[in-house]
């Protein structure tokens, strides 16, 4: 399993859509499937809800995609490594990319963007930067390693990511039974 997380607007449902494609694999994106289940936007849960009840849901859901090894890219929302049991899981369970890029990149994608809550504020570029104070030590954490999209194409950043996994060594075998 491939588990791409970044900020919001990082390309994180773009890029997994194009790893899928190259490595052959199932796609899953967390937000699709909380939507799915919620059976109502994320904006329009997280006004009606509240951050807290969307973060319950999206735990849940992360648990259910990552649970059981599947063969699969996995995008995540902006703020799934919030919660350390996500955090863990997400690393346990998965080669976990961290698509970084910086809050002044991420204006420039995202400011006529009006489906992001935590977005929707008076100073969109403010916002971000707090976000990315508080959420880049987190995908740090959890990531296996980092891939900066500044300046990359898509075909670049996949070739990028695909060496990352040529290198990566392989998972070590389960341990005996006792």
């Amino acid at each position: 399993m491939v588990v791409l997380v970044g900020m919001p607007g990082s390309g994180k449902s773009t890029i997994a859509r194009a790893l899928s494609r190259r490595l052959q694999l199932a796609l899953a994106d967390s937000d699709q499937a909380i939507e799915q289940r919620l059976g109502c936007t994320i904006r329009s849960y997280f006004d009606s809800h509240g951050e807290a009840a969307f973060r319950d849901v999206e735990e849940a859901v992360i648990d259910e995609l990552t649970r059981g090894g599947a063969s699969q890219v996995l995008a995540t929302g902006g703020g799934a490594v919030l919660r350390p049991i996500n955090r863990q899981r997400l690393r346990e369970r998965g080669t976990v990319i961290y698509l970084r890029s910086s809050p002044e990149q991420l204006f420039k994608r995202l400011r006529h963007d009006t489906k992001r809550p935590l977005l929707q504020v008076a100073d969109p570029l403010k916002r971000l930067r707090a976000l990315y104070d508080e959420r880049d030590p987190l995908y740090r954490e959890c990531a296996h390693f980092v891939v900066d999209t500044h300046g990359s194409s898509l075909p670049m950043l996949v070739n990028r990511i695909m060496m990352q996994l040529d290198l990566m060594p392989p998972p070590a075998p389960p341990p005996p039974a006792p």
